[in-house]
């Protein structure tokens, strides 16, 4: 690393010198590299925990389960019956009391919209059913287009 002072018979000009001298700079950034490479594996540690697995378990379908489904339409199907909110919510109700409560399985569509499957968790939930799962398909690693 050199420096230059000027020419070496004493004399020369006095235009200001145009290069940028890159050294400090370069001497920051190296010593930001070896803070940061020094830090982040003291950041990186935490609490050691044994996470648990997580496996995906098929739904075993009972009999008296219940499945309600959404079309992409709105419309809402008592086990492949089409029924409207109003139907869908005294059947609820007569499903709440038996004992064991039946769990209910949601279909929906992927084009429903959001507002009628709401609608139907809603409903469920007035009628006073506990246990509510929603049914999808599993990925198969495929991706779908948009």
């Amino acid at each position: 690393m050199a420096m230059s002072v000027g020419p070496a018979d004493g004399g020369g000009d006095d235009t200001p010198m145009s290069d940028i001298n890159t050294t400090p700079l370069v001497d920051i950034m190296l010593v930001l590299l070896i803070i940061f490479l020094i830090t982040i594996p003291v950041i990186i540690r935490t609490v050691p925990v044994e996470l648990p697995k997580a496996v995906n378990i098929p739904t075993q379908t009972k009999p008296e389960n219940i499945t309600v489904a959404v079309d992409k339409n709105g419309n809402i199907y008592w086990n492949d019956r089409q029924i409207d909110r109003e139907g869908l919510l005294e059947r609820i109700k007569q499903a709440a009391v038996q004992q064991p409560q039946p769990e209910v399985h949601i279909r929906a569509d992927k084009e429903a919209r959001y507002e009628a499957v709401g609608r139907v968790i809603y409903t469920i939930q007035r009628g006073g059913i506990v246990k509510v799962g929603f049914i999808t398909e599993p990925d198969r690693g495929i991706r779908g287009t948009r």
